[in-house]
């Protein structure tokens, strides 16, 4: 089963492509985590990705594509993956269907609003990193797990999950609407409890 998942910063896909790896049997594939094992790895192309990461450039397109091949192609993938931060708009997207046939696109669906509250309420702990929301706390500014401090992260704060936000919207919606476009998107509510979207997703997966 071939899957790739989209959802906004604080929608909980990283939550919900644990879940779907554990139940299928297929790795949860970060375009991050890859990036960063080729640049340590110094693979040919890892070290493309870091000539141009060093300058503060984007990786081009194509070096981001050829990481993502070369990573489909190793053993573990024969049977399904998922893929967690690519493709980031159509070009790669009409890349990675050369490459690979997809089962299907999830998205993980949350209203803006709701996206806003999660990232600005969550807190962090300076031990562990134990993360938590502001609502599950009862004012409390302690980690129950090592009892270190909580912060927020710089990060985390409005204007910038507002901007966050913004850019994903704008470089997302035109992913959606392709995918529509080619029949594979579906979408789950991702404003529910992580147990209800996972069920949803099983829902989704279970019927293709």
């Amino acid at each position: 089963m071939n899957i790739v998942l989209l959802g906004a910063p604080g929608a909980g896909k990283g939550t919900q492509a644990s879940l779907i790896a554990e139940q299928y049997q297929i790795p949860h594939i970060s375009t991050g985590d890859i990036f960063r094992k080729n640049i340590k790895e110094q693979t040919p192309i890892g070290v493309v990705a870091k000539s141009y990461i060093d300058k503060g450039d984007l990786v081009p397109d194509d070096v981001t594509v050829e990481i993502v091949k070369n990573r489909l192609e190793e053993d573990d993938c024969k049977n399904g993956f998922i893929l967690d931060g690519f493709p980031r708009n159509v070009y790669q997207a009409e890349a990675l269907l050369k490459i690979a046939e997809l089962d299907v696109v999830l998205d993980v669906d949350v209203p803006l609003e709701d996206l806003m509250a999660r990232l600005t309420g969550r807190r962090v702990c300076s031990g562990c990193g134990e993360s938590y929301h502001v609502s599950t706390l009862g004012g409390r500014n302690t980690c129950a797990k090592c009892g270190e401090n909580l912060y927020q992260r710089a990060d985390d704060n409005e204007q910038t999950v507002s901007e966050r936000l913004e850019v994903y919207r704008e470089n997302t919606q035109p992913l959606i609407d392709y995918y529509k476009s080619k029949k594979l998107l579906k979408s789950v509510n991702g404003a529910q409890d992580k147990e209800k979207v996972f069920d949803e997703v099983r829902s989704v997966l279970d019927n293709l």
